[in-house]
C-alpha cells in the first residue's frame, strides 16, 4: 500500500526538530514540511482553503474558525505557550502607563483577534478590572477567519506598530516585544506577575496548537492518532517536561487552559457561545492523552 503523503506547517520549535528533519518517521505516511515564516501566515490559507493537511494554528483562530463551522479538527498537542505579560509595551517618554489605565487610550495590535491579544485582554478584563470596550484598538491585518467583522480603527497602510508607539501615535501596544530602551512593559515585572497570575489561575497560556483537515480526521483516524504520537514521542524525546509544563500535550493536560481562553474568546466576543472542551476535538483526538 502507498504511504500516504501529508503536506505540513509546524514552527522551528524544539520539541518537533527530530519530526521535521525526518529523524523520527512513520511507518504509514511521510508528512512534506512546508515552510513558513513566520509560521501564523500558514494560519490564513489553512483556515480559508484548508491548504495543509497538518498545520499548528493558534488555538484562536481555531476556536473562531469552529464557530463559523470551518473543516478542521483540533489534536491537543502544544506546539507553543507562553506567559503573557511580557507582550504589552508603552512608551515612557509620554508619561507612566500600567495596565489599569488603558481605558480612554489608543491600543495597538496586529490583529483583534490574535491569541496573545486575547489572553493579555482577558488577563486585563478579569484580573486588572479593565473595561475593555472604553479603550480604542488600532489593528494592523485582517482576521484568519475571513467571516468575522472587524470593528477596531485600521491603522494607515504605510505604518508600523512599533513605531507608532515610538511616535505618540499609540499609547500601549499588545502582542510585541522589543529590545527598544525607550519602550517599557506594561506590567512592571513580567515575571513576577506571571507567577503569580499562574498560582492564582494554575494554567498555562497556550498560543498555537496542531490541527488537521476534517477530510483527514474523517477518513484516516488512525493517521491523525499516529501524527499526534510522533509529536508526542519527539517532545518526549527532549526529556523531562519543565514547570510548569508550556506545551501541554493530551486532551487532560491542555484542559483548564482551553477552558480558559474559550471564556476569554467568548467575554470579547470572537466566539458565539462557550464551547465545552469536548466539542473542540472529534470522537479520535478527544481520546488522546
Amino acid at each position: 500500500m502507498d504511504r500516504l503523503k501529508l503536506k505540513a506547517v509546524l514552527g522551528s520549535h524544539l520539541h518537533v526538530r527530530s519530526v521535521k528533519s525526518g529523524e523520527l518517521r512513520s511507518d504509514r505516511f511521510d508528512l512534506d514540511f512546508i515552510d513558513y515564516t513566520p509560521t501564523n501566515t500558514a494560519f490564513k490559507p489553512m483556515v480559508r482553503e484548508q491548504a495543509f493537511d497538518v498545520c499548528e494554528m493558534a488555538i484562536v483562530t481555531y476556536l473562531m474558525a469552529k464557530a463559523h463551522c470551518k473543516p478542521l479538527v483540533l489534536l491537543p498537542a502544544t506546539m507553543l505557550g507562553r506567559f503573557q505579560h511580557s507582550y504589552a509595551l508603552y512608551n515612557p517618554a509620554h508619561g507612566t502607563l500600567g495596565p489599569s489605565d488603558l481605558e480612554g487610550k489608543r491600543v495597538g495590535i496586529r490583529s483583534f483577534t490574535t491569541t496573545t491579544g486575547a489572553w493579555i485582554r482577558g488577563i486585563l478584563a478579569n484580573d486588572c478590572g479593565v473595561n475593555l470596550d472604553n479603550i480604542r484598538w488600532v489593528t494592523f491585518e485582517d482576521p484568519h477567519v475571513a467571516e468575522y467583522v472587524d470593528t477596531t480603527e485600521r491603522a494607515p497602510k504605510d505604518k508600523k506598530i512599533l513605531q507608532m508607539l515610538l511616535d505618540g501615535e499609540l499609547d500601549a501596544v499588545l502582542g510585541e516585544a522589543s529590545n527598544d530602551p525607550k519602550l517599557k512593559t506594561l506590567f512592571p515585572d513580567p515575571a513576577a506577575e506571571a507567577a503569580k497570575w499562574y498560582a492564582r489561575r494554575g494554567v498555562v497560556p497556550v498560543n498555537h496548537l496542531v490541527v488537521v483537515t476534517e477530510q483527514l480526521a474523517k477518513s484516516h483516524p488512525d493517521v491523525v492518532a499516529g501524527v499526534y504520537d510522533l509529536l508526542k514521542q519527539n517532545k518526549e524525546q527532549i526529556g523531562a517536561a519543565a514547570t510548569p509544563d508550556l506545551v501541554p500535550f493530551g486532551f487532560e493536560a491542555n484542559r483548564k487552559p482551553l477552558e480558559l481562553i474559550v471564556d476569554y474568546a467568548f467575554q470579547q466576543s470572537l466566539i458565539p457561545r462557550r464551547y465545552a472542551v469536548e466539542d473542540l476535538f472529534d470522537e479520535t483526538t478527544r481520546g488522546l492523552n
